[in-house]
């Protein structure tokens, strides 16, 4: 919005400062940041008032999160708000991207939010059916990804210039990436404060992928895939950042709020958006490997207690393993932070070791 005006006014002035993408970004950050912090209490009271019980905790989890009882859930809708306002006021409105990065956004906010509620309402577990939940995560990332999509290469990082040709099979593959993604860092919301800075992390990550993709000259000279429009990403995760920098101030420990179903979802979908419109699929697996390998623990768990009928882990998905283990909930969430930043770096070096 404010992007179109600084254009109205020829980008005079202090509006010059608009037509750039970084500061936009950084805006963007602030806004979100601001707004979350001015109507987290509101969220987290009208839940708590709402939800009465709050989210329902696992009877055969982890004894210390029974004293969790009582935090209200959906802190989700605290994130997406903040982000969309941040957003709308700062995107490019012309950005076919950012509107379906936008749309996965609140999309698969809505799914989780329905779940949510479900799980709320019955203080149960089970939730949406998880056919009906996946069916509908399809139908939306489909959809964005028949937007974003501009050619159907997968580019491997480490070479330049080098990408398998997928067709028409890449619409799928990009669904499916998007659909991990959300599934995947709904998988890593277990403890507090332990998904949304790893999200926050990737964010950074793929806001500074995303700015060099859609700079000719930035990826040519690193051998990257040019993406037209795709700097406006970089707006979207400042966003993303900000809104989650918001949460993680009520989040952190002892929560305050869960994100829920709500929050991952939402944002794990955006992470696997982002990656797509940017060519940079692979590099989400290395940049956001801590949510691969949390997905991974859970397959791996049912796959083989259904064969064989013994555990892998102590408990799954793998951070209540660790605490199963007697760590405490603290040093899991903090040493899973260590590990997606160093994630997050050895995902930037593949833009330069090509």
């Amino acid at each position: 919005m404010l992007y179109l005006l600084a254009h109205w006014l020829h980008y005079e002035g202090f509006s010059n400062l608009f037509r750039y993408q970084t500061f936009r970004a950084g805006a963007a950050l602030l806004t979100a940041l601001i707004i979350g912090l001015l109507i987290g209490p509101r969220f987290i009271n009208m839940l708590r008032v709402r939800q009465g019980k709050g989210q329902p905790i696992r009877e055969d989890g982890p004894q210390t999160h029974l004293a969790k009882r009582g935090t209200p859930t959906m802190g989700g809708l605290m994130i997406v708000t903040s982000l969309t306002l941040g957003l709308l006021l700062w995107m490019d409105l012309s950005s076919r991207y950012v509107w379906a990065c936008l749309a996965v956004t609140i999309g698969f906010g809505l799914i989780g939010f329905l779940d949510d509620y479900d799980k709320v309402t019955k203080y149960a577990h089970k939730g949406v059916p998880a056919k009906i939940r996946l069916l509908a995560e399809f139908v939306v990332a489909g959809i964005a990804a028949a937007l974003v999509v501009t050619e159907t290469n997968l580019y491997v990082p480490l070479f330049s210039n080098l990408y398998i040709p997928l067709g028409p099979f890449y619409y799928l593959f990009a669904a499916f990436v998007i659909v991990g993604a959300g599934n995947a860092v709904n998988l890593t919301d277990g403890l507090d404060g332990l998904a949304i800075m790893p999200v926050i992390i990737a964010s950074g990550t793929f806001a500074i992928i995303a700015y060099l993709a859609g700079r000719a000259d930035f990826a040519h000279y690193l051998g990257i895939p040019h993406v037209p429009g795709a700097g406006e990403l970089a707006i979207f995760c400042g966003a993303v950042m900000g809104a989650g920098l918001a949460f993680l101030w009520f989040n952190a420990p002892p929560a305050a709020v869960f994100m829920g179903d709500t929050g991952s979802l939402a944002l794990g979908g955006t992470l696997g958006v982002i990656a797509v419109s940017a060519h940079h699929e692979i590099v989400l697996a290395i940049v956001g490997g801590l949510f691969v390998m949390e997905a991974v623990s859970v397959i791996v768990q049912v796959f083989v207690y259904k064969r064989t009928g013994k555990r892998v882990f102590r408990m799954a998905p793998i951070h209540h393993h660790f605490e199963q283990l007697g760590w405490k909930e603290s040093t899991v969430v903090i040493r899973f932070w260590i590990v997606s930043i160093v994630l997050a770096l050895l995902g930037l070096a593949t833009l330069k070791v090509r």
